[in-house]
């Protein structure tokens, strides 16, 4: 594992070198998009304004259990209302970087929701259904998600086609720097819509592979056998492109029971080894793997690890893995290896998760200089 001022000195003057370029690159993201509201548990009230809340999921989990056969009063404050969306955060943040995005999901329909609206004051947004709804809980330790989902069954191939428009759709995904494919596991149609672009738009794309992400986000509901069925469509991309397949801690378990690999040690070297192995069952250019201590990447059978700057107390989690993203992205598309596009990576979540804002490519400088220790 590389966890060195030498190396995030050197890299954060790779970058420093290399952000000109960033405004020429384009990204094309979607297809979800949710209202997120950040939701602390209440533990022991004593005002009106003070509170202290529930610290982790356990604690949380223990006062549900006691409540069965019962019942039990469970107070939410609300410490945001935010865009949300695996993709708008992504979108969101690779803007910030200065990116030129493109950006088409579930943002509101007819009209867009307002909690997009600044989000399309610096990126080129486009709706074709009425947003998600999830109400994030927020611990020290994780968070949940509960969601509604019952909108994102609007994001279809037919309504991209008829509410976004095929030459649009056709022409970013055949010239754009980045194509980024995120949220299957909600979007009940992400597999069709797949399918129908590799039947109907791929033949067409042409030069040089260009970078295309796909993040499948928390499969665990999802049978076993449709997962499968989206890891042969993931790797089909790869005739084209240079397909980076996402995944946290968790799905890296998941996926890996899914194409019949054994459990691995639960710790970095494990899951590095495992890693390797799904990247052999998934042949994609890059997988990555980003716990919440480090992140890793594997190509052409070797691995990288880097580790990421400690947060005991970090100021919002949901988006985090988003960000990652976005940063690893960057790196990538900057012409940076592996290990250099891992501490993007980890710094931008990094930041983010401390300031609860997308970073700048110099916030990115600035933090791996200035490597936080707490």
């Amino acid at each position: 594992m590389i966890d060195t001022p030498e190396f995030r000195n050197q890299i954060a003057q790779q970058l420093e070198a290399a952000a000109a370029r960033v405004p020429s690159l384009t990204a094309f993201v979607g297809l979800d998009g949710f209202v997120d509201e950040i939701l602390q548990v209440v533990d022991k009230r004593f005002d009106a304004s003070r509170f202290d809340r529930v610290p982790t999921i356990a604690a949380y989990a223990a006062r549900l259990a006691a409540a069965a056969g019962k019942s039990t009063n469970i107070e939410l404050v609300n410490v945001m209302t935010k865009l949300g969306g695996n993709g708008p955060i992504m979108g969101n943040a690779l803007s910030s970087f200065g990116l030129k995005v493109t950006y088409v999901g579930s943002l509101g329909w007819p009209a867009l929701h307002p909690v997009f609206e600044n989000f399309a004051q610096h990126a080129d947004v486009n709706s074709i259904s009425e947003p998600g709804l999830t109400d994030a809980l927020e611990f020290e330790d994780g968070k949940l998600m509960l969601g509604k989902h019952y909108m994102l069954k609007h994001v279809t191939w037919e309504n991209l086609m008829a509410r976004y428009g095929r030459e649009k759709f056709a022409w970013q995904f055949q010239t754009a720097s980045l194509v980024a494919f995120v949220n299957w596991t909600m979007l009940p149609y992400m597999s069709d819509i797949w399918s129908s672009i590799q039947t109907e738009m791929m033949p067409s794309v042409t030069g040089s592979p260009r970078t295309l992400f796909v993040d499948l986000a928390d499969p665990e509901k999802r049978l076993a056998s449709d997962i499968a069925s989206a890891l042969e469509l993931i790797a089909r991309f790869q005739s084209k492109f240079n397909v980076v397949l996402g995944l946290n801690e968790k799905e890296a378990y998941e996926i890996a029971r899914v194409v019949g690999l054994s459990d691995a040690p639960r710790d970095w070297q494990g899951l590095a080894d495992l890693s390797i192995e799904i990247q052999q069952k998934v042949p994609v250019s890059t997988l990555v793997v980003h716990p919440t201590a480090f992140a890793l990447a594997v190509s052409g059978g070797k691995t990288d690890v880097v580790a990421g700057p400690i947060c005991r107390r970090p100021k919002i989690t949901t988006g985090a893995g988003d960000h990652f993203n976005s940063g690893f992205c960057l790196g990538k598309l900057l012409g940076l290896d592996n290990a250099a596009s891992l501490l993007c990576g980890v710094s931008t979540s990094g930041h983010y998760v401390r300031t609860a804002e997308s970073p700048r490519v110099d916030d990115l400088v600035n933090l791996m200089r200035a490597w936080p220790t707490a």
